[in-house]
């Protein structure tokens, strides 16, 4: 599938946020990357989480799981580095961890401008946050152990090979790949590949730009 990069930065600057304009520069531009470390360190809040809408989806400017999702798969995607991004992110996960492993949101989450689709509530999945906070190496035994239980009830290997929608594939792809430590690791790791495979070979064309999430770069494994 070929890139036109030239109409992906048009679209990037007359349609990104700043910081989405920002990490484009740093990326294709050669910008600095502090630039983009301060434009992103707005979206966070005195508790070390993230919200103001650091995810499109919902605005609440208050901390909550979904904003911090969005920002781990930014930066594990990009490979940038998070500088002073993530100081501090894996207590505040700890303090938003319930006792089943599940995320705790905002009591007043819904109470801004959130798309229809999270009407029931925000993200309470914690597998995205902690694998991809394993991968940076700040995931603490508490949050691993916490999550692992989750992951044990939630991410079954029918329950991943039972996904058919590519995009959502991306819980189960975050945690196994970046845990280094887990129950038939490399099996779980298999399953997950299979099935990303087979959602690909029978995504239609308008989710083709979900096959970034999973190889963002030409030697993607």
């Amino acid at each position: 599938m070929p890139v036109n990069q030239a109409a992906a930065q048009d679209f990037v600057y007359r349609h990104g946020t700043l910081w989405e304009r920002l990490l484009f520069g740093h990326l294709f531009e050669g910008r600095p990357l502090d630039q983009v470390h301060k434009a992103l360190m707005a979206y966070k809040n005195p508790d070390d989480g993230f919200g103001h809408g650091m995810e499109h989806d919902i605005r609440c400017p208050d901390s909550h799981p979904l904003a911090l999702e969005f920002l781990l798969t930014v930066l594990r995607r990009t490979q940038i580095d998070p500088g002073p991004l993530l100081e501090g992110v894996a207590a505040w996960v700890e303090a938003h961890q319930g006792s089943d492993g599940a995320l705790v949101n905002p009591p007043n989450l819904l109470d801004y401008p959130h798309q229809p689709w999270w009407q029931e509530g925000g993200q309470t999945a914690p597998d995205s946050i902690v694998g991809n906070l394993a991968a940076f190496g700040l995931a603490t035994p508490t949050l691993l152990t916490a999550t692992r239980s989750w992951v044990q009830a939630h991410l079954t290997l029918d329950a991943i090979r039972g996904q058919d929608w590519l995009f959502m594939n991306y819980h189960a792809y975050d945690y196994f790949f970046g845990v280094q430590d887990f129950p038939h690791l490399a099996t779980c790791r298999q399953a997950v590949v299979e099935n990303i495979l087979r959602c690909a070979a029978a995504a239609p064309p308008e989710q083709w730009t979900t096959f970034f999430l999973f190889a963002p770069s030409p030697d993607s494994p």
